[in-house]
C-alpha cells in the first residue's frame, strides 16, 4: 500500500506517525516550504518535516501545487492513497492522482464547522461534543463523503489546545482505519447532508476581542475557544491583555455592588473578576503585551489593577 502523506502542522502529526509504525509504505510526505517563524524570524521546518527527515521519508515543500513539475513527481510515485491531515486545498489534478483515492481528516463532526478552525467555533459555540471525520476529497472543500467519525465530548473548561491535542491522537485512529478499509475495499463513503453544514472560518486577531457585554458563558468559551492561540484580548488603559484561561462564578465575597460590563468588581491575591453582560467570570492567565504569559497571582504582583476599572 503506497501513500503519499500531506499536512504541516502538530495536529499531522500523529497521523503520519501511526501509518509509519503500522508499516505503511510512504512514499513521501507533502508540507508547506520552509519560512521565518517566532520573534528571530529564523527560518524552521514544520513539524511535519521535522518527522519525516527523522523516519528517512522523501519531502516535497511546494510553493504551488499545481506546478505541473510537482504533479508528474507525485503522478511518479504511483500512490494508492494521498493522506491529508491539516494541509492546503488540493486541486483536482493532485487528488485524483491515487487509484484508491484521496482523503482528508477534518477535526468536526462534519458536515458542521467546515472551514479552517472547526476547534475554535465548536468551543466557542458552546458545544460539549464534537469530533473527527475523515472524507473523500472533492473540488468543493470539505464536502466530500465522509468515511469515517468519532464522537470527542467537549469538558466545560476545555481549550481549544487541549482539544486540539485529543482530536490529534483520535484523528490518527480513525487516519488509519480509513487506510485499512480502503486497502480492503471496504470503504463505504455516505454523502453529506449539506442542509447541516455549519462555517468554520479562519480567525484573525481583529476578530478575538472580548466582548463584555456578552454573557459570563459567552465570554468564557470565548476565551477557551481561542486559548492558545488566536488568543483572546481586551483593553486596559490602552494596554493589550490577552486573556488564556478564566473560570466562571456565581458570586465573590467582598465585592463590591454590580458594575456595568467589563469592569473590575473584585481584584487581590489570586482573584481577578471582571463583570459581563450576564454574571461575573474569574481570569485565572494573562499576559500583557510583549511580556510572559503568567498565572492571576504573578500577574497581580507585577501589573497595577483596580476594582471599578474598566476592559474595553
Amino acid at each position: 500500500m503506497r501513500i503519499v502523506f500531506m499536512g504541516t502542522p502538530e495536529f499531522a502529526v500523529p497521523s503520519l506517525t501511526i501509518l509509519h509504525e503500522h508499516k505503511y509504505d510512504i512514499r513521501a510526505v507533502v508540507t508547506a516550504p520552509d519560512k521565518p517563524r517566532g520573534r528571530g524570524q529564523q527560518v524552521s521546518f514544520t513539524p511535519i518535516k521535522e518527522l519525516a527527515l527523522q523516519r528517512g521519508f522523501q519531502v516535497f515543500q511546494p510553493d504551488n501545487l499545481k506546478d505541473s513539475g510537482f504533479i508528474n513527481e507525485i503522478a511518479s510515485l504511483k500512490p494508492d492513497i494521498i493522506v491529508v491531515v491539516a494541509f492546503r486545498i488540493l486541486p483536482k489534478e493532485v487528488f485524483r492522482i491515487p487509484r484508491m483515492g484521496s482523503f482528508n481528516l477534518h477535526a468536526s463532526l462534519l458536515p458542521k464547522y467546515r472551514g479552517a478552525a472547526p476547534i475554535n467555533w465548536a468551543i466557542i459555540n458552546g458545544e460539549t461534543e464534537t469530533g473527527v471525520s475523515s472524507f473523500l476529497l472533492e473540488e468543493k472543500v470539505d464536502t466530500g463523503s465522509v468515511v469515517l467519525q468519532a464522537r470527542v465530548r467537549i469538558g466545560p473548561d476545555e481549550t481549544a489546545g487541549d482539544l486540539h491535542d485529543k482530536l490529534a491522537e483520535v484523528g490518527a485512529e480513525i487516519v488509519l482505519q480509513t487506510v485499512r478499509l480502503m486497502e480492503l475495499g471496504k470503504a463505504q463513503p455516505r454523502q453529506q447532508d449539506h442542509t447541516l453544514a455549519s462555517p468554520a472560518p479562519k480567525i484573525m486577531k481583529e476578530h478575538c476581542k472580548i466582548d463584555w457585554k456578552s454573557s459570563a458563558q459567552q465570554v468564557h468559551n470565548f476565551v477557551r475557544g481561542l486559548s492558545p492561540t488566536p488568543c483572546a484580548w481586551t483593553k486596559h488603559r490602552e494596554t493589550l491583555l490577552k486573556i488564556y484561561r478564566t473560570s466562571l462564578i456565581s458570586s465573590v465575597s467582598g465585592a463590591s455592588e454590580k458594575k456595568e460590563s467589563g469592569h473590575v468588581v473584585h481584584v487581590g491575591g489570586e482573584d481577578f473578576i471582571v463583570q459581563t453582560g450576564d454574571g461575573i467570570v474569574k481570569l485565572l492567565e494573562l499576559q500583557q503585551e510583549g511580556k510572559k504569559r503568567l498565572s492571576v497571582g504573578e500577574f497581580l504582583r507585577g501589573y497595577a489593577v483596580r476594582v471599578g476599572d474598566k476592559f474595553e
